[in-house]
């Protein structure tokens, strides 16, 4: 496994991530809901960390990156389009810029519409796309500064990437994304299925990260729409169920 990646339960519902280059051992998280909990778990790994990569501005996204960077001063990675509401960013990124953590590639795509200056992270020789906000499982984030046009933008350039990739995204919302998925398509035999699985894994206490992208598209609504008209309406029911 060139990527390892680990779940980071933070605050009530978020989640932070931890990934590690198997190869070289470096080592980064994305976003930081709370400090506690991410350093209990580098430390429980016996990992350093390499980078700090934030998805978007929003507060349960980064209240904790003042105390990890004081804890271990490592970069912070953000959109440059948010550098006025990111003040500690030591890099800016925009849509189609790549770096590196250790071997592993990291691309960046500008997905808009949750918020202006939203990003993701893409590692395409893991599979694994860090969506924060935006693409959610079994869902997709309010729309609270850009469009419904915006947003389905943003969902239709991720689908273009592979359909093996997994999507890791900033909440375990998919037990009420699912129930909500089924009030829009009650035929959908995937989704029927899905939901069983997801409401099994939930009470075990699992999360739901990592669901395809594949699988993404044939259960979760919002990708399902085919247009930004369709989408929008599914979004206003959404916020409304």
């Amino acid at each position: 496994m060139p990527l390892e990646i680990l779940t980071i339960p933070c605050l009530s519902d978020n989640y932070a991530y931890a990934v590690c280059d198997t190869e070289t051992g470096e080592v980064a998280v994305i976003d930081v809901p709370d400090a506690t909990p991410i350093l209990r778990t580098l430390a429980f790994k016996g990992w350093g960390l390499n980078q700090i990569l934030i998805t978007h501005h929003h507060d349960d996204h980064i209240a904790g990156l003042e105390t990890l960077k004081a804890a271990i001063d490592a970069p912070v990675v953000g959109a440059k389009a948010d550098m006025h509401r990111l003040p500690q960013l030591e890099l800016g990124v925009e849509q189609g810029d790549v770096f590196a953590l250790g071997n592993q590639t990291v691309c960046v795509y500008e997905v808009y519409g949750h918020t202006v200056g939203h990003v993701a992270y893409y590692f395409p020789e893991a599979n694994a796309l860090f969506t924060g906000d935006s693409l959610m499982v079994m869902g997709c984030g309010r729309l609270f500064e850009g469009d419904a046009e915006t947003m389905w933008r943003s969902l239709t350039t991720l689908m273009e990437l592979p359909p093996e990739t997994r999507i890791y995204s900033g909440h375990e919302y998919t037990a009420a994304n699912a129930k909500f998925a089924l009030s829009v398509d009650p035929e959908n035999k995937a989704l029927i299925e899905r939901t069983q699985r997801i409401s099994e894994m939930r009470a075990r206490g699992d999360d739901t990260m990592g669901s395809t992208l594949a699988l993404e598209m044939a259960t979760n609504p919002f990708l399902l729409a085919g247009n930004a008209e369709a989408f929008a309406d599914i979004r206003k029911r959404k916020d409304a169920f």
